[in-house]
């Protein structure tokens, strides 16, 4: 077993060690926000007639807000984003946001790998008990 120090705390890391894990409510308005935001005014991502049209289960979120989400919750852990040296996902699956009940996402920030200079970070991102984003790896530079 690799151990080594996180960049949070200084505490000891090992491969497999849960360095930070939250739930993130989205709601429609979150949606427009982002758009807003963003510039993604897609409307699968707000109008449930044009989403059913195109043949989806319901609006999406938006892959890059989910993506976000996703590595805020390292950037949380880690204390500082410069420290985030890469950040690359798969998207497996759609986050539906339902109008009324909105969609929660679950995230998990576990430590896949360790160097001197590094820690992996894979990412578990869920929705509805299903993984949204696979192989959601971060490499995060250790040291200041």
């Amino acid at each position: 077993m690799t151990t080594a120090t996180g960049p949070e705390t200084g505490a000891a890391l090992a491969v497999g060690d849960v360095v930070a894990e939250r739930t993130v409510h989205l709601t429609r308005e979150s949606l427009v926000r982002y758009a807003g935001a963003s510039g993604d005014f897609n409307p699968i991502h707000y109008r449930d007639d044009v989403a059913e049209r195109v043949g989806l289960p319901g609006v999406l979120a938006h892959g890059m807000l989910t993506m976000g989400l996703a590595v805020e919750t390292v950037v949380a852990w880690a204390g500082d984003a410069g420290r985030i040296l890469e950040y690359g996902v798969r998207f497996t699956r759609p986050v539906v946001v339902d109008a009324e009940a909105g969609a929660d996402l679950v995230i998990t920030a576990k430590v896949g790998a360790l160097d001197d200079d590094t820690a992996r970070i894979d990412l578990t991102v869920a929705f509805d008990g299903t993984t949204v984003l696979g192989k959601a790896q971060v490499r995060v530079r250790r040291h200041a």
